[in-house]
């Protein structure tokens, strides 16, 4: 199975993390991609690269957005940038 496409960073206790994951969800359940998420807690790289700006969203390891998921942008980037099969 491949590697999921979609990475949100975040951290406990951040409403915008818990708004983000429902977004990404909706996004999901139109294109079938999978994703992960990646807790900045106790990762000092991490923290330092995207700490004042959680949540954040990969896409396809680069980032695509931050503080809000703009679901009609990302599924359309999800959907023009399919990788080959």
């Amino acid at each position: 199975m491949a590697e999921p496409r979609l990475t949100l960073i975040t951290r406990p206790g951040c409403h915008l993390c818990e708004d983000a994951k429902a977004a990404i969800d909706r996004v999901v359940a139109v294109t079938g991609d999978r994703w992960v998420e990646v807790d900045v807690t106790g990762d000092l790289e991490l923290e330092r690269d995207y700490g004042d700006r959680l949540p954040v969203v990969l896409l396809d390891g680069r980032e695509h957005g931050y503080w809000r998921v703009e679901e009609e942008r990302l599924l359309g980037d999800l959907r023009r940038s399919r990788p080959a099969e």
